[in-house]
């Protein structure tokens, strides 16, 4: 399901057309003033990092920017919330892959909250469900180790039917068992109201188009916007 996820490229061309714009106009003893040089300050908002799979980096879309976190940043600006959205998502992985990653992101930024929509390309693999739970536990064990600990989100995943009832049963319910053991707020399915309508997936009728993104960016947000008040 999750197969495949330039400033600073601008910001030497705009040093290096306004430097040479400077030493021409300061061959002519032109003394008009220069626009102010691009900010190179970090963001030290907080940030909301999703781990996630190729749900999460906009696989097939063209542009970050039409993936669902990019859409909740736009939402958090429209509404006062100062957090900068950091989007982890990694095509193809298993949860194995985002608990092997979890360390990494957690000490290169200030999270404030973790999002982790994993497990889907387990639950396409046939995974043993109880295996999938012990490896997102094991990557909310670690978030809550952080000093201070990140506000947890858990993003629900399905399997699909032809795995069998019961496989579908045993995955579906990970999600809500391990928001409940570590009170994590719960999305109930991400892909509510997207999956299965072919007119908002794309051709493999798995990952979401633009429209279906924008489905997803709500169903994410209503409950992100409680984390985050």
């Amino acid at each position: 399901m999750i197969v495949r996820s330039a400033s600073v490229i601008a910001l030497i061309l705009a040093s290096a057309c306004r430097g040479s714009s400077e030493a021409r106009g300061a061959g002519r003893g032109d003394s008009s003033p220069q626009p102010p040089a691009p900010s190179t300050q970090p963001d030290s908002r907080p940030a909301i990092v999703f781990l996630g799979t190729s749900l999460t980096a906009g696989y097939g879309l063209g542009d970050p920017a039409l993936a669902y976190p990019a859409l909740i940043q736009a939402k958090l600006d429209s509404a006062g919330r100062r957090f900068r959205v950091v989007n982890a998502g990694l095509s193809g992985e298993s949860s194995a892959g985002a608990l092997d990653r979890i360390e990494w992101l957690l000490s290169r930024d200030r999270v404030a909250v973790l999002v982790v929509e994993t497990g889907a390309n387990d639950g396409l693999r046939g995974q043993n469900p109880d295996s999938v739970r012990a490896r997102i536990q094991s990557i909310l064990d670690r978030a809550r180790r952080t000093d201070p600990p990140p506000r947890l989100v858990i993003a629900g995943m399905e399997a699909i039917p032809n795995l069998g009832p019961e496989y579908v049963r045993r995955f579906r319910s990970i999600y809500p068992a391990l928001a409940k053991a570590n009170d994590a707020a719960l999305i109930p399915f991400l892909l509510q109201g997207v999956a299965g309508v072919d007119s908002l997936n794309q051709e493999d009728g798995i990952h979401p188009t633009a429209r279906g993104q924008r489905i997803v960016a709500e169903n994410v947000w209503r409950v992100l916007e409680r984390v985050t008040r």
